[in-house]
């Protein structure tokens, strides 16, 4: 084989300038990629949760809304979705709320649309794990929480949702771990996350190995802490009767 390996490439300061070194790309990179993430995990659960309710209440029209949101995001490309959110939105938007957007730093504008965009999109597969979780329930519960004298909505807080949730944890750990590897599709539209500062690397380096290598490791490194902390999260929540109880 050819290829001369060197892993010092790394240590070395990088020839833009920067005080840092390609190693430094690397970290930022990660930290983008953590922040980016778990923003986006946060809004998905939001509104995943919100459609997820509404797609099982007995409305027509707010199971439509829900049915909508998640036929539009789940039926579109994710990349799509990005450069929609960063190109065409701005675009469409009330002009006051599009000048403002353009005006801020593009660090900012990437972050915004790649949260937003990975939020969405994420949040339509939290809604029909939400929502298949509130079906599997039996019919009983609703019942009974209806003829205690629960509204509509608190039989969903205080009697669905909480068995739901439980119900749903192995499932969101996918959806957990995708998030996270869907972030690279980020670096399409100028987000310099782990997979941006690989190429960056590569660009500036020629050593393509252990550009990919590293980032590799660092996606690795992330899905086993994701895993072992849901596996926690599921041991702590699990209930006897239904999946992973005892």
């Amino acid at each position: 084989m050819s290829y001369h390996w060197n892993w010092g490439i790394l240590f070395s300061p990088v020839s833009t300038g920067e005080p840092t070194t390609y190693l430094g790309w690397l970290v930022s990179g990660f930290w983008v990629t953590i922040i980016v993430s778990l923003s986006a995990w946060v809004l998905a659960c939001v509104v995943g949760s919100l459609f997820g309710v509404l797609r099982t209440v007995p409305n027509r029209w707010a199971a439509g809304a829900g049915t909508v949101y998640v036929a539009v995001f789940r039926n579109v490309p994710l990349i799509v979705q990005f450069f929609i959110w960063y190109l065409v939105i701005p675009d469409v938007v009330p002009p006051s709320i599009g000048l403002w957007y353009k005006q801020l730093s593009p660090n900012a504008q990437f972050y915004s649309s790649s949260i937003v965009c990975l939020g969405l999109f994420t949040g339509a597969r939290v809604c029909e794990q939400l929502r298949s979780g509130i079906n599997t329930l039996p019919r009983g519960q609703r019942a009974a929480g209806l003829a205690m004298g629960f509204t509509q909505w608190q039989t969903y807080r205080y009697v669905l949702l909480p068995v739901a949730y439980r119900v749903i944890v192995p499932p969101l750990t996918s959806e957990f771990l995708n998030v996270f590897k869907n972030s690279a599709v980020a670096s399409t539209i100028g987000l310099l996350d782990l997979s941006a500062q690989a190429r960056q690397l590569v660009d500036y380096t020629a050593q393509t190995y252990e550009s990919f290598i590293s980032v590799t490791l660092a996606y690795v490194m992330i899905n086993l802490v994701v895993m072992a902390l849901m596996r926690w999260v599921e041991s702590r929540t699990r209930l006897p009767g239904y999946i992973g109880g005892k």
